[in-house]
């Protein structure tokens, strides 16, 4: 009879333990979930710093743009640019015309 009981409160004692296991269990998957979380928080927040620094390098490359020493080497290459086409064009007609000639 007392050996029943204590066997008794053993198997009571081992269930309890291996709640205590389980719960134990629980809580560790639930800190892994929340540690992932974590990282995809961070993962987001180091995109977010990525597509700021994205659009801080667009606004950069405006203004460049707009600088009078960016204005000033664009006329340049401009007229550079055109001088030649018009050069072109005048050797055309002068050889188009010498060719006319015969």
């Amino acid at each position: 009879m007392e050996r029943e009981r204590g066997s008794e409160r053993e198997r009571e004692r081992e269930r309890e333990r291996e709640r205590e296991r389980e719960r134990e269990r629980e809580r560790e998957r639930e800190r892994e979930r929340e540690r992932e979380r974590e990282r995809e928080r961070e993962r987001e927040r180091e995109r977010e710093r990525e597509r700021e620094r994205e659009r801080e390098r667009e606004r950069e490359r405006e203004r460049e743009k707009h600088k009078p020493a960016t204005l000033a080497k664009n006329r340049r290459r401009r007229f550079v640019k055109n001088r030649r086409r018009r050069d072109h064009r005048r050797r055309i007609s002068i050889i188009d015309g010498y060719e006319s000639q015969f």
